[in-house]
């Protein structure tokens, strides 16, 4: 039985993804599955870059707003989910299209990685108090430095400041013994094509720095203000960048142009290590549509052909 094809869309922050997937799904009448680890909160809607109803275009769009900041959702509930929705859009003869930018999100799909499931949340509860307990006294950095010393690869794609991020990596390796960078790929259940987006550093730069003052210009300080008052009850979407970066600014710890500036900076940061990460994790065909928008031609004829 031939496999059910996929459109995968992927790409560092503010290069265009959004607009392409939603050229493609007119184009091709497919459904958009969203595969950003931030996009899932209710009410983070500008930190996030979610898109917004006026720019859906009538495509329908999944796994947005779907958790309240006070839930823990992991690589694996995306994984099952993304995979059920796959099967339900293509039922209704329509293309799924996954676009975003979380890297492994996007590899545990594609290679249908083994992520535990009911047994591995149980198991993981008394491992990840043990890490969190190790953090006051070690430090973000020294937390980092184990992962890195067990799993130099996952530590190279993750930053120090990840606590989240690098506490699941350590996970991983107690539950498993299987390095997080090398977990067990099996057959993948769909037939996929992955669509890269990229354009020179110096450009990309440019846009991430715009983007961050347009988020800026539309509420982003309220909205990150509000996260601020409830971040001990929303540790998973305090890590957000343009979020945690404004934190200190709320305590007076820091002004609001040092905080500002942190976020364009550790937003760039973001958009390299996700760029390294595709580029080494993924079979991708890659395109410039900010320099080169007559690729698009390129990319519609991609998408046909593989139809076929």
């Amino acid at each position: 039985m031939k496999k059910k094809k996929v459109i995968i869309i992927v790409g560092p922050t503010a290069v265009g993804k959004t607009a392409l997937s939603i050229e493609i799904a007119h184009k091709f009448a497919g459904e958009v599955i969203s595969g950003d680890s931030m996009q899932i909160y209710r009410h983070l809607d500008i930190g996030t870059a979610k898109i917004m109803p006026s720019e859906m275009q009538g495509v329908r769009h999944h796994l947005i707003d779907i958790c309240d900041i006070n839930q823990r959702y992991t690589v694996y509930d995306f994984q099952q989910e993304a995979n059920r929705l796959i099967t339900a859009i293509t039922h209704q003869q329509k293309l799924p299209l996954i676009v975003g930018g979380t890297g492994f999100y996007i590899k545990a799909l594609v290679d249908n990685l083994n992520l535990g499931g009911d047994k591995e949340r149980q198991d993981t509860t008394n491992i990840r108090q043990d890490y969190l307990q190790k953090l006051p006294q070690i430090g973000a950095k020294g937390l980092w430095q184990l992962l890195q010393q067990r799993d130099a690869v996952a530590a190279a794609q993750i930053a120090p400041q990840n606590t989240r991020r690098v506490i699941r990596a350590l996970e991983v390796l107690d539950l498993t013994g299987q390095q997080f960078s090398q977990q067990q790929q099996q057959h993948a259940i769909f037939d996929y094509l992955i669509i890269g987006l990229a354009t020179e550093r110096s450009l990309l730069y440019q846009r991430i720095n715009q983007r961050v003052d347009e988020m800026l210009n539309r509420g982003l300080i309220n909205e990150a203000h509000w996260l601020y008052e409830q971040r001990n009850q929303a540790p998973q979407a305090s890590q957000g960048i343009g979020y945690k970066e404004l934190f200190p600014y709320f305590a007076g710890e820091m002004s609001q142009i040092d905080a500002v500036e942190l976020i364009k900076r550790n937003s760039r940061r973001f958009a390299k290590r996700q760029l390294t990460y595709f580029r080494h994790q993924l079979t991708i065909h890659w395109f410039d549509l900010i320099k080169y928008p007559q690729q698009l031609q390129q990319i519609t004829a991609l998408v046909e052909k593989f139809k076929e």
